[in-house]
C-alpha cells in the first residue's frame, strides 16, 4: 500500500517556526519573572554558633559598624533596617537615645551574580532533531529551540551579637539562599529573620529554615 502524505501534516516554513520558537521563549521568560515576583516564602540554609547565656533576656541593641561600613552608609542603612526587623521579632529592642546597649550587633551581606552558560549543563544542546520536507520527499534536519537563561543570585548574610560590657561574642548566625530574581532588598529581611528564627537555640548546621517574605 502506498503511503499518502496529508497536506495538513506538512512542517511549517522556517520563518513561521522561528517566530513560534521566539514567542515560546518570551512566554517562558515572562512566566519565570512572574514566579519571582509572586514568591511568598524563602527557604534559607542557616548555621548558628555560640551559646547565648541561659536566662539572659535579649535586651537592647545598637549596631557596631566597621570603618568600611561607615564610609558606605547608603549601603549600610538598608542592611541594618532589614536586620532590625528580625532583631525585634527575636525580642531585642533598639537602644534608647543616651543609653548604653546590652549587645552590639555586626551585620554583613554578600551577593554574587552568576550568569549561566550552556556549558553549565551536561546536556547543554537545547536544539532538537526534526525533519524537513520538499515535495513528497522527507529527510532529517536539525531544529533549534530557544530557552531563556536567567542569572543566578547567591545571597548570604552574617550577624554577630557581642556583649557590650565585656566584648565577648555571644551568638553568630549565617543564612544563605540562591534564586533567579534580583530582588535583594526584598530578600534581606527574610534572610535575617531566618538567621534568628531559632534564637537563642542552636541546631544542626546548616539547616533549612522557611520564613515568609514581606510584600
Amino acid at each position: 500500500m502506498e503511503a499518502v502524505l496529508r497536506p495538513d501534516t506538512a512542517i511549517p516554513p522556517p520563518a513561521i517556526r522561528r517566530r513560534a520558537l521566539c514567542l515560546g521563549g518570551v512566554i517562558g521568560l515572562v512566566l519565570v519573572l512572574a514566579g519571582c515576583a509572586g514568591l511568598q516564602t524563602l527557604t534559607a540554609d542557616v548555621s548558628t554558633f555560640g551559646e547565648w547565656p541561659a536566662g539572659r533576656a535579649p535586651g537592647s541593641f545598637a549596631f557596631d559598624r566597621l570603618p568600611s561600613q561607615q564610609a558606605r552608609m547608603d549601603e549600610q542603612q538598608p542592611l541594618e533596617a532589614a536586620a532590625t526587623m528580625a532583631l525585634k521579632l527575636a525580642g531585642f529592642v533598639p537602644v534608647p537615645a543616651g543609653r548604653d546597649p546590652d549587645v552590639l550587633v555586626q551585620v554583613g551581606v554578600r551577593v554574587t551574580r552568576l550568569q549561566r552558560s550552556p556549558w553549565d549543563d551536561p546536556l547543554w544542546w537545547h536544539g532538537g532533531f526534526g525533519a524537513w520536507r520538499q515535495g513528497s520527499w522527507r529527510g532529517p534536519a536539525w531544529s533549534f529551540s530557544l530557552r531563556a537563561e536567567m542569572p543566578r543570585y547567591d545571597r548570604e548574610i552574617g550577624l554577630l551579637l557581642r556583649d557590650r560590657a565585656s566584648g565577648k561574642p555571644l551568638f553568630e548566625a549565617r543564612a544563605s539562599h540562591w534564586g533567579v530574581g534580583a530582588e535583594t532588598d526584598r530578600m534581606l529581611p527574610a534572610l535575617f529573620q531566618a538567621a534568628l528564627a531559632d534564637f537563642p537555640r542552636g541546631g544542626l548546621n546548616p539547616r533549612p529554615v522557611t520564613v515568609p517574605i514581606q510584600p
